[in-house]
């Protein structure tokens, strides 16, 4: 999804392009290319879905997908992770899980890369919050720092190893540390 020079496209054009590797995101009208995932940042992506899911999805009490388009309130964009309460999972007409998620997710996870704008990723945090969402993560592999942002409240930092990182309401069954997200970094023989 490429923005042509000097064409601003409206979110239905943007929908109807074909889809990138890395993704792009439309944001306040602008169609801005997520950065390519490297090592760190791919590790904890590829470990989050699967110990999310191993407690909520097990329990139908919720899903967490990777790299998944969101379209709600103007935007569209591709959280790292973005999770779904079970209630609020669109299915088609098969009762299969649907193709498109026009709606926040309940649960939205960042995680930056080096190159990235903390700014806009906090940006995009918030806007999901303003529009539903009930939880959001920024973790940082380089400073090893998690930032969580639970609607409604302040922002909280987490740098100790053995925090327990605040989770959504629907989520109370899934208890992760510092620690445990950036444990997952390590590489032993």
């Amino acid at each position: 999804m490429v923005q042509a020079p000097n064409k601003i496209l409206t979110l239905e054009e943007f929908l109807a392009l074909s889809e990138t590797k890395p993704y792009c995101e439309y944001i306040d009208g602008q169609i801005i290319q997520k950065p390519m995932p490297q090592g760190k940042h791919s590790t904890i992506q590829g470990e989050l879905c699967p110990t999310i899911n191993s407690v909520i999805k097990v329990q139908k009490i919720g899903w967490a997908f990777p790299e998944l388009r969101c379209t709600f309130s103007g935007r569209s964009i591709v959280p790292d992770v973005a999770v779904f309460s079970w209630a609020r999972l669109p299915v088609d007409e098969n009762g299969d899980i649907a193709n498109t998620f026009a709606a926040a997710p309940d649960w939205i996870i960042e995680i930056l890369s080096p190159e990235q704008s903390h700014t806009k990723v906090t940006k995009k945090i918030l806007h999901a919050l303003n529009h539903g969402t009930q939880m959001g993560w920024l973790i940082d592999p380089d400073e090893r720092f998690i930032a969580a942002y639970p609607a409604g409240r302040q922002p909280l930092p987490f740098e100790e190893i053995d925090g327990v990182l605040p989770v959504p309401e629907f989520c109370q069954g899934l208890q992760l540390t510092v620690g445990d997200i950036f444990g997952w970094l390590k590489v032993t023989p």
